[in-house]
């Protein structure tokens, strides 16, 4: 009989391993029961597990002993869940084997943990980590990095350790994650570190995949400008290009209240000052409109101006430098001797301090005895960083004291700059122009006049001339400096605006849309464009209006090289905070090469005419189809060019305008002979151009700043005569263009110009030219019959009578179409306007024959064609023969066709040209 129930122990502690289905039990799976050793009674049949749908099953091993096994139905997973609980019964196998009347025993609490098994990595929560760091501080945390495990035991799942897998980095990690840097960072040294870390779990299990940390260097907000280039690049011909199109300024949250910026353009080592014309001070007073009388006496060395050869120059800005050792003696007629009360002295000058404590006069300018004394009648020099201009008047009526010394004092006279000076003389009054600013005297001294001498004078420049009191005239009063464009004007004052255009800089800064500054913005140019000054309130308005700020270059071939940029900024502040300092600026711009013209001077070059035309009043026009062209090579540069294909660049060839400064004629051999012949232009070919000229035995020179077309049309206007033709056969001419004052020349055009002269003493070879010229005089038609041209070889040697038929004929043809011509005149038989019909019937009469064939011969393009030998030799026998025949009627003749011929000019220029 089943009288008791089976026992287990109360409660029960179990572990089971992650992915295993073994349960280990504490104490073990025993049930007993007290009805043993009766069969079935005292037997174990079964245990059940109460709870719902728990993953464990419990068997019985042993009925007899009462063993039982705990075990999972699948491999448990300690992620999904960590631990379980629930009830656990024993039963008996009742009273028989049928299992009836089983009893259970009482309920027994199991509870059972996972053990975990390190099966998952750990993983950083973020695919990167960025921060950003400033400059020259030493964090204790920059930013935290954080990894995580899936594993469910605190052993696996927690992470354990942090690594910084990049070498060479000044940062470190801990055990939290937190990095920090172990040195302090320099936004100069390095703008960005990249560096990967790597997480381990306490199973020592380290990340499959590092992470990336990427840490930004700001620099310390230190205020100032940002986002500016320190080179700016300029293109001859590119106008005005901005210099700073993306600058701000950064004040790092100061309380600012108003900016004041000065943008600077340091030019004074361009040229003199800057980037001026490079034109002759002649070609340039005339360009700004100038009087004319301007005596030049620091011209280009030449042969006509060689007083300069010896001195110390810069060919590029014809700039001469004195060291204090040189002086120049202008020759006697190049300045009158008399200057009047009213002369004006023009000079650009760069000077510094005198050497030496006591400083002795340096002198620009003198005119003193040649000889015997040493009296200075006039003369500008520097004297302890003051300009003093001298003038001692000659002794007249009046025997008084007068102004003769007048001293300026400035600092500009020692700032070892360049400063352009203009000495206005209108006596007494004497006033100074210095960059166009003027300027009084601050002392006026007076003296006696001068007493007349019959002594000569020396004018001089760099020096005085010491004639008296030494034992051997010299040099004295040397200037040490630059001198560039002295000139003296003899009895002409100056003008304000010419002054200012003269001194006028080609570079400088500009503002682009001045309509778009922001409100508020005041802003103010000096007078050369090289200083800008703005200010305004709102930071935004600034930076809007820097950012339009520009430089400009007009010159069409500027300087090369650098030009200083300088900005400076004053800040100030809201309150009484301590305001922010703003650093300068020092950047510069870089101006190219332009690209060298090559200058081509192009058209006949060699011509030949009779000996009147030379004679005549207008002479013979030299030049008639001169071309001028200017053309520049430039490299083509291809988009999709291959870097095997840079050698092979196409060279392109563009024609290009300028302006010309110069052009000169030049005699080639023996000079002009002025009792016989000269080169001559109307001057009124010269009005409304910026053109002068000046004439000589050894040619002709145009001058002025003006273009290569305003050139073509004055250079076609030049003419050659020779009223003494019997002693020249043949002239040769060179010409040759300039511009910039000889930095751009063109090629040398050589013209070659033959006079053909007439002989009394061989009428015969008058008459062969005549018939050998197929050009001019092709057949004649006689009314009545024809008279054939004979052919250029016929000799007059071997036909000396036909010849003399021929002329008598030619003679008597000539007669009788002069008479017809009178007749037809008389009738009114000439229309204004013929038809072709009517033109024939015309050339069918003897008329045709009164066509001087010297007219058609003084076309150049026709005497150009007959190239033979024997062509060119009947010419000459032709001309020479012209005269050889001094018969009255023949003489009559002439002149009144060469009447016809200008009266009816329009009706029978075409029949000239058809016969």
């Amino acid at each position: 009989v089943n009288k008791h129930k089976p026992w287990i122990e109360t409660s029960y502690h179990g572990i089971v391993t992650e992915n295993n289905d073994t349960v280990i039990l504490d104490p073990p799976l025993v049930a007993l029961d007290k009805d043993a050793p009766v069969p079935f009674a005292g037997e174990i049949c079964a245990f059940k597990i109460h709870g719902q749908e728990m993953p464990f099953e419990a068997v019985v091993l042993n009925k007899t002993s009462g063993e039982g096994r705990l075990r999972a139905k699948s491999p448990i997973d300690c992620e999904l869940q960590k631990e379980y609980t629930f009830i656990i019964q024993a039963y008996d196998c009742g009273s028989g084997p049928g299992g009836t009347n089983w009893k259970k025993s009482h309920k027994a609490v199991v509870h059972i943990q996972v053990k975990d098994v390190n099966e998952f990595s750990p993983a950083f929560k973020e695919s990167m980590y960025k921060a950003s760091v400033t400059e020259g501080k030493i964090y204790d945390s920059i930013l935290q990095v954080e990894a995580t495990d899936e594993d469910c035991s605190p052993q696996y799942s927690q992470i354990c350790n942090y690594e910084i897998v990049t070498t060479d980095v000044p940062f470190a990690i801990d055990r939290n994650g937190n990095i920090r840097n172990t040195e302090k960072l320099s936004y100069d040294k390095q703008h960005q570190y990249e560096i990967m870390v790597t997480a381990f779990d306490c199973g020592q299990k380290h990340a499959t995949e590092d992470v990336l940390v990427r840490v930004n260097v700001k620099p310390v907000c230190k205020p100032g400008w940002q986002d500016w280039n320190k080179q700016i690049e300029y293109r001859p011909g590119s106008g005005s290009i901005p210099l700073f199109p993306s600058i701000h300024l950064e004040t790092c949250d100061g309380p600012v209240s108003s900016i004041h910026t000065t943008i600077e353009l340091q030019t004074n080592y361009i040229g003199k000052g800057c980037d001026r014309e490079t034109y002759s001070e002649k070609s340039l007073q005339k360009l700004c409109g100038a009087s004319s009388g301007a005596i030049d006496l620091l011209p280009s060395p030449s042969t006509t101006t060689n007083w300069t050869a010896g001195l110390l120059m810069d060919s590029n800005d014809m700039i001469f430098k004195f060291d204090g050792k040189q002086g120049a003696k202008i020759p006697d007629g190049i300045v009158p001797k008399n200057l009047t009360d009213q002369f004006t002295i023009t000079l650009w000058m760069k000077h510094g301090p005198s050497p030496g404590l006591r400083a002795e006069k340096e002198t620009i300018l003198c005119n003193s005895d040649k000889t015997e004394m040493n009296r200075h009648h006039y003369a500008l020099y520097v004297h302890n960083c003051r300009l003093v201009f001298l003038l001692r008047k000659d002794f007249d009526q009046a025997d008084t004291f007068r102004p003769a010394e007048f001293h300026w004092k400035l600092d500009q006279i020692c700032d070892k700059e360049w400063h352009y000076y203009v000495v206005n003389v209108e006596f007494p009054v004497v006033t100074l122009y210095m960059d166009g600013t003027t300027y009084e005297p601050y002392l006026v001294t007076n003296d006696w006049p001068i007493h007349p001498s019959h002594i000569a004078m020396q004018l001089t420049v760099g020096a005085c001339w010491q004639g008296g009191e030494v034992t051997k005239p010299r040099f004295a009063q040397y200037f040490h400096g630059s001198l560039a464009s002295l000139t003296i004007r003899p009895g002409k004052i100056e003008s304000q605006k010419v002054i200012s255009c003269l001194q006028a800089c080609k570079e400088g800064l500009d503002i682009n849309s001045l309509e778009s500054l922001g409100q508020g913005i005041k802003y103010h140019f000096n007078p050369s464009q090289s200083v800008l000054v703005m200010e305004g309130d709102d930071i935004e308005n600034i930076n809007q209006a820097l950012q339009k700020v520009s430089y400009i270059n007009s010159r069409q071939f500027p300087t090369a090289g650098i030009r200083r940029l300088k900005v400076s900024s004053k800040v100030q502040c809201f309150g009484e905070d301590i305001c922010i300092s703003i650093p300068d600026i020092d950047a510069y711009v870089m101006v190219f090469q332009a690209n060298e013209p090559k200058i081509t001077i192009t058209g006949m070059d060699h011509f030949s005419r009779p000996a009147a035309q030379f004679e005549s009043e207008r002479g013979v026009i030299l030049l008639p189809d001169i071309r001028i062209v200017s053309t520049v090579t430039k490299m083509e540069h291809s988009v999709d060019l291959r870097e095997h294909d840079r050698a092979n660049k196409q060279v392109v060839v563009e024609e290009m305008l300028h302006n010309l400064d110069f052009c000169d004629i030049l005699v080639i051999g023996a000079e002009l002979d002025p009792e016989q012949e000269c080169l001559e232009l109307d001057h009124g070919e010269l009005q409304g151009k910026h053109l002068d000229a000046t004439n000589s035995t050894a040619g002709y020179s145009i001058y002025g700043v003006d273009s290569m077309f305003s050139y073509e049309q004055v250079l076609r206007q030049l003419r050659y005569r020779n009223w003494g033709t019997s002693a020249t056969s043949d002239r040769k001419f060179r010409v040759k263009c300039s511009e910039l004052n000889g930095r751009y020349t063109s090629n040398e055009f050589n013209l070659e110009v033959n006079i053909l002269h007439s002989s009394n003493s061989n009428f015969m070879d008058h008459v062969n030219h005549m018939i050998v010229q197929p050009k001019f005089l092709q057949s004649v038609q006689h009314p009545e019959g024809s008279v054939s041209a004979v052919h250029s070889s016929v000799v007059p040697s071997m036909a000396t009578i036909v010849i003399i038929i021929c002329a008598s004929v030619l003679v008597l043809v000539v007669t009788l179409g002069v008479l017809r011509l009178r007749s037809a005149r008389q009738h009114g038989s000439v229309g204004h306007e013929g038809t072709k019909e009517n033109e024939m019937d015309w050339d069918d009469s003897a008329l045709t024959i009164t066509v001087n064939p010297m007219e058609k011969y003084e076309k150049p393009h026709q005497t150009e064609e007959e190239s033979e030998e024997e062509d060119i030799d009947d010419e000459e026998e032709d001309t020479t023969s012209a005269d050889s025949d001094d018969s009255e009627e023949e003489e009559e003749e002439e002149e009144e066709e060469e009447v016809i011929v200008q009266k009816g000019d329009k009706q029978n220029s075409t029949r000239q040209e058809q016969l």
